[in-house]
């Protein structure tokens, strides 16, 4: 269900982050290799950064990554420090339109989701982008206040105990990230931090985030919490 990445660091072309690596969002679009939820993502595609104002920016489209001509265009010409990007899997019933696809906005932090959660476990927001789960998912962290994210996902999963709900957010300064039932890894690199659903490369340096554990990324350095000791 979903694969996503998040970059914040030094400014990187979206194309060095999204369509040229080995086994990045592109190829893992059609041929993801550590998915255990379904076999591809085709649902549609979405990469949002921040620009040199620091004003959100997003590109989504319902159709396959591997299909978006237009961005494998422009990619190379466009770079931030802060990027959030996401290929779909949709879950059953939800809509294929672009309105459903990551990454979500409240006009600071983007969001993405990997997995899936029962619309009635979420409280319905007017301000929710989409009538999708995901979409629903994100507008309620946003009403909430990610500063409560991991309690926020807690009461969700009390709610619908086979809910997956693994998120990805940033504004900038930060990157949250939290594993619960599906996969998520992160890498420092000289530049910056990449967490992402699985590795885009084979490079030595990569980390695999246990789950039910939060990464939080900042000026700061790399923190890790344990949401089952922390609760």
């Amino acid at each position: 269900m979903c694969r996503h990445l998040a970059w914040l660091g030094a400014p990187r072309t979206l194309s060095s982050l999204i369509t040229e690596p080995e086994y990045g969002l592109l190829r893992q679009s059609y041929a993801p290799r550590q998915q255990r939820h379904g076999l591809l993502n085709a649902d549609g595609w979405g990469v949002g950064f921040l620009d040199d104002t620091g004003t959100v920016r997003r590109w989504r489209s319902p159709r396959p990554l591997w299909n978006d001509a237009s961005f494998a265009s422009i990619a190379p010409v466009l770079s931030s420090g802060c990027v959030l990007a996401a290929v779909r899997s949709a879950t059953v019933g939800m809509p294929p339109d672009e309105t459903a696809a990551a990454p979500f906005t409240d006009g600071r932090w983007l969001f993405s989701h990997n997995g899936r959660v029962a619309l009635d476990a979420v409280p319905t927001s007017s301000a929710a982008e989409s009538i999708g789960d995901s979409a629903q998912l994100a507008a309620h962290i946003f009403d909430t206040g990610v500063e409560h994210l991991a309690e926020t996902l807690a009461k969700v999963a009390a709610a619908d105990p086979d809910a997956r709900l693994t998120v990805l957010l940033t504004d900038g300064s930060r990157i949250l990230g939290v594993a619960w039932d599906n996969e998520l890894c992160y890498r420092q690199l000289p530049d910056g931090v990449v967490v992402a659903s699985e590795p885009y490369d084979d490079e030595r340096g990569w980390v695999s985030l246990a789950d039910h554990h939060m990464i939080e990324v900042s000026d700061a350095g790399i923190m890790i919490t344990d949401l089952e000791s922390a609760n």
